[in-house]
């Protein structure tokens, strides 16, 4: 049987004076490794005809981290604060991507940026500044360039005794990283919280009557995946996901 196809939406980036369609080696080694199938990226064309085309190529879709936030005019909030990077052509390729790939029963997996988009996109909103809200934590990675500092364990989530992580990995609670700024206000209806940190804010959901596996995660499950057994679980069970979602394509061909 062919490998399934796993689909990795861009970001524009600039490099020297052109823009670029690119995606962090982490999360497409992460797409390979922990899934066994195989990723291919997705241009951030913001092009609805290319993204109804796609459905018919992947097997799976994977929303990425980014160092870029969603224009908040996506969910009616304030204008970000000056210098807060952007990235309106992903914003424009993800965001009507997200409902598509549900009609359409594709799985999904969501990190970070990504965990925030699925909830943008069904109507939710953000925080654009966790720290600054009263009650919640410094959610933010630590000042330093070591990498491993910056990947490592930040805090605990708490996972409902019903949820998927509880089910996958047979624990309550887990360590994991935490490198982001903005997060979850307001849950979009339909999301049903997976995990939870500490001062309450949401860190993990799942799709409510979702066709097919759809899930995201606040923290980055791609950083060592293979030295982690939360992130092997995640991957785990939206690989089998991707190659199920293969399967039933040939058979209905």
């Amino acid at each position: 049987m062919q490998q399934a196809i796993i689909g990795i939406p861009c970001d524009i980036k600039m490099i020297g004076l052109l823009p670029f369609h690119a995606v962090g080696d982490k999360y497409v080694a992460a797409a390979a490794g922990g899934t066994g199938c195989i990723p291919v990226l997705i241009p951030a064309l913001g092009d609805a005809s290319a993204l109804r085309a796609m459905l018919e190529l992947v097997d799976g879709v994977m929303l990425p981290g980014s160092l870029s936030n969603i224009e908040p005019h996506h969910y009616g909030t304030e204008q970000s604060r000056p210098g807060t990077p952007h990235d309106p052509l992903r914003d424009a390729t993800t965001l009507p991507l997200i409902p598509l790939l549900l009609q359409a029963g594709i799985p999904l997996l969501g990190v970070c940026r990504g965990f925030q988009e699925i909830n943008v996109a069904l109507g939710g909103e953000l925080y654009q500044h966790v720290h600054e809200q009263p009650g919640l934590h410094d959610h933010r990675e630590p000042d330093s360039k070591d990498l491993d500092a910056l990947y490592g364990p930040a805090h605990r989530v708490h996972f409902p005794e019903e949820g998927l992580m509880r089910q996958w990995l047979g624990q309550p609670s887990a360590e994991v990283n935490s490198l982001h700024g903005q997060g979850v206000r307001r849950l979009a209806d339909g999301l049903v919280p997976e995990a939870v940190a500490d001062d309450g804010l949401i860190e993990a959901f799942s799709v409510r009557c979702a066709r097919a596996f759809a899930f995201a995660v606040q923290w980055h499950p791609e950083w060592k995946y293979t030295e982690n057994p939360v992130s092997q679980a995640i991957f785990k069970a939206f690989g089998d996901a991707c190659r199920a979602h293969r399967v039933s394509r040939k058979e209905v061909r």
